[in-house]
């Protein structure tokens, strides 16, 4: 068992199973989000002390992807991609998002009971056991997310719709979509 913590390698299958599966539908949100943000007005700030709009879609998708890397190889390094390799327009961040995504969820899921229990260090911050990662994960994003949704409307663009619907994108019961 995880030092610390009462998990069995059976409850840290059974979590990750549940976590990947929500991680999923926040990532396709998340990817909503992240493809509303104007090609034109990457540069854009609220305030002189907050990241750019650009800056701070590439924080969440790369660090979505680093966290499941880190989980997947038992240690966080938080590495990103050299510049070469990093996306250039929102287009090319959407489609990494994706991929990387799948990638790094798709590794996670291959782990064992064992592998997910064993504890992880973050960076001198935290000690758990790695598929607990998936919730702190989910909510980093989450959190990010929230940000960059606020950016949206003053830069132009359509808010889309993330719990529920928006102005721009109004929520449509199941029912009355397959209805119609």
């Amino acid at each position: 068992m995880a030092e610390g913590y009462a998990v069995t390698p059976e409850f840290a299958c059974t979590y990750r199973d549940m976590m990947l599966q929500g991680l999923a539908r926040e990532a396709q949100t998340t990817r909503k989000v992240l493809a509303a943000v104007p090609e034109g007005k990457k540069d854009f700030r609220p305030d002189p002390h907050a990241r750019t709009a650009w800056e701070l879609a590439w924080h969440i998708a790369n660090t979505d992807v680093q966290f499941l890397d880190g989980i997947a190889d038992g240690k966080f390094t938080m590495e990103s991609p050299d510049e070469a390799h990093k996306p250039k327009t929102v287009a090319e961040l959407v489609r990494w998002y994706d991929e990387n995504m799948a990638r790094g969820s798709e590794r996670v899921q291959k782990l064992s009971g064992e592998q997910l229990v064993a504890p992880i260090d973050f960076l001198g911050a935290f000690h758990l056991p790695g598929a607990f990662y998936l919730a702190f994960l989910n909510n980093h994003s989450i959190h990010h997310r929230g940000q960059l949704a606020t950016y949206l409307r003053p830069m132009g663009a359509k808010c889309p719709a993330i719990y529920g619907g928006s102005y721009d994108e109004p929520w449509q019961p199941e029912e009355a979509s397959s209805a119609a």
